[in-house]
């Protein structure tokens, strides 16, 4: 019988708790929807069921504020206060209740209660800190956060106090807030750079990195650690300042060696970035300094890389040079690979480059060592022509390597070499896998080359140009810039107002920003618009334009008038953000 007792009275609070549920999901619909009348009766009955239920008491407290009954709401919160006096919270509501009055001695009188009552008890303290904030009333969060560290000095809400110290938009004081932070606790280093990089850009002139620097500086100043110069090193970073960020790591590694791998990491962001001088002195410090094989020769390679693309006229020389020193072997795999493609791609002896790189494969005991070599060997055989050949080496590299990085970039090299040789179908087979790559940079490359299959395929055996485009994209692939430009040229001439029009003006601009040939890219760009000016390149051409005209013609003017295009007449551009950054800079102040 007891047992039976119980059940019923389970089954009872069950079907209440499932009731009152229903009641909170209907009243809360109505307080969604402006209906504050109808939500008032239902969050009555749940308070009075739930007196103890602060979400019950505090919508019902904001029906009334927003039906302007705040009598009701005042007799409420007071009666509340006075049955639990311990609720000293609900001073902060009573403070809102008044102010929303205009009673603004009465509301600072009850938010001076609630703060007071942080001594007595603590563990509201950040309950009241975030009400003010839900109010607005920054200042009081401030207060009242700093008032709970003073009673309590273990507790820290310095991440709080910097971001209301950030939507106050007293950015000095959130960012020595941030740097308060990292020097009580080092541990916070990376949150501290994720939070303060919010407000940061990479123009070393913005209002919010002056003060950064200056926060730095100064707590440098009065306090020296070495997580300064970390931070200075990261802002230097973003503002593409590689140089100065490197002497900031150069005083990290003199104090410990461990730091050299940050500047291994800075080299590779200035190569990448193409500030060669500061990439090069990073990777001459790796070489002399490094006690790893490893790190020495993927510095060597870099400096390598580095010679290539400045165009140095010993770079045969540095290649037997480091060969004698080292020798040829598995230590030296990656300068291997390296000469192959300088050999191909440079110096258009692919012959030798194929020699090489098998040799290579003997020296390999690590199959991925052994698939970056089979992908250059890919890459040389294509550069030759021997499209079948260089589809074996692709799809071993593809097959082994199904979910990884390296077997992704195998299949777009599979995909990419087909549509060389003509074999649109196949190739579109493997792109459509690739579209959904783990990758970004590959699914980008493979979605765009599907998307110029796709558009340009012949159609009832009439040619559309796409084996002439095709043959252009394998020269460009192959370095040969100017043979690509001819080609493309009689495409645009031959298929003019055919769908390949638009892509042949576009790869043709390409290469002449390539080839440095800037006013062509640009006249190119400008038949694209005339072309179509909502066509699928109108956003990459606006933004290209603004680029040229801003980064290599001179002309702030012009980069501003396409910066804007893409602004007011393209907001959904992936480019907004970059656009709206740069033509703010340009002006020399805000835009909405």
């Amino acid at each position: 019988m007891k047992r039976v007792v119980i059940l019923f009275n389970l089954l009872v609070f069950s079907l209440f708790c499932h009731a009152q549920q229903n009641e909170f999901i209907i009243a809360e619909n109505y307080f969604r929807n402006n209906e504050y009348e109808k939500a008032i009766q239902l969050y009555k009955e749940l308070y009075n069921q739930s007196p103890y239920n602060t979400t019950y008491l505090e919508r019902l407290i904001t029906c009334y504020q927003e039906t302007e009954q705040f009598t009701v709401a005042e007799e409420l919160l007071f009666q509340k206060l006075k049955e639990k006096p311990n609720l000293a919270y609900l001073h902060v509501v009573l403070g809102h209740n008044f102010e929303r009055q205009e009673k603004i001695d009465t509301a600072n009188k009850h938010y001076q209660l609630a703060i007071e009552s942080i001594n007595n008890k603590a563990n509201y303290g950040a309950l009241i800190a975030g009400m003010f904030k839900n109010y607005s009333k920054l200042d009081l969060a401030i207060e009242t956060f700093q008032k709970i560290m003073d009673i309590n000095p273990k507790a820290n809400y310095g991440f709080q106090m910097a971001q209301i110290y950030g939507e106050k938009g007293d950015f000095k004081q959130m960012f020595e807030s941030y740097i308060d932070l990292v020097d009580k606790n080092e541990g916070y280093l990376n949150n501290v750079k994720r939070y303060a990089g919010k407000y940061l850009t990479d123009d070393s002139e913005d209002e919010n990195n002056i003060l950064f620097k200056k926060a730095l500086l100064k707590r440098s100043i009065s306090n020296p650690k070495d997580i300064w110069n970390d931070l200075l090193s990261w802002l230097f970073i973003r503002q593409k300042e590689y140089s100065k960020a490197l002497i900031q790591s150069k005083a990290l590694f003199a104090r410990d060696p461990d730091n050299l791998n940050r500047i291994n990491e800075l080299g590779k962001i200035a190569l990448e970035n193409e500030d060669y001088e500061t990439a090069k002195e990073c990777f001459d410090l790796i070489i002399e300094n490094t006690n790893y094989p490893r790190d020495k020769f993927e510095a060597i390679n870099n400096n390598l890389r580095i010679a290539i693309d400045t165009k140095q006229p010993d770079i045969d020389q540095r290649f037997d040079a480091i060969f004698k020193e080292y020798g040829i072997n598995s230590n030296t795999l990656f300068t291997q690979i390296a000469y192959a493609d300088y050999l191909t791609f440079t110096k258009n002896t692919p012959e030798e480059a194929e020699v090489i790189l098998h040799k290579s494969l003997d020296f390999s005991n690590s199959r991925f060592i052994k698939a970056s070599i089979k992908l250059k060997l890919g890459d040389v055989l294509v550069y030759m022509g021997k499209f079948n050949k260089a589809l074996i080496y692709y799809s071993q590299v593809q097959t082994s390597f199904k979910n990884h990085n390296i077997g992704q970039e195998a299949r777009f090299k599979v995909a990419q070499a087909s549509y060389f040789k003509n074999d649109f179908k196949w190739a579109k087979a493997q792109l459509k896998v690739l579209k959904g790559s783990a990758s970004q940079l590959i699914a980008n490359d493979a979605a765009n080359l599907f998307l110029t299959i796709s558009d340009n395929e012949p159609k009832d055996s009439i040619s559309s140009g796409l084996k002439e485009y095709a043959k252009a994209d394998l020269l460009a692939f192959q370095n040969k810039n100017d043979q690509a430009i001819a080609v493309l040229g009689e495409i645009i001439t031959t298929y003019k107002g055919q769908a390949i029009e638009d892509e042949a003006l576009f790869k043709q601009a390409q290469l002449f920003i390539k080839k440095k040939q800037y006013d062509e890219a640009i006249l190119n760009y400008a038949k694209i618009i005339v072309l179509d000016k909502n066509g699928i390149y109108v956003d990459d051409v606006y933004y290209y334009m603004a680029e040229l005209y801003n980064n290599e013609l001179n002309n702030p003017e012009k980069a501003k008038e396409y910066y804007q295009k893409i602004i007011f007449d393209h907001p959904s551009s992936i480019y907004l953000v970059e656009a709206r950054k740069k033509f703010r800079k340009l002006r020399g102040d805000d835009i909405n």
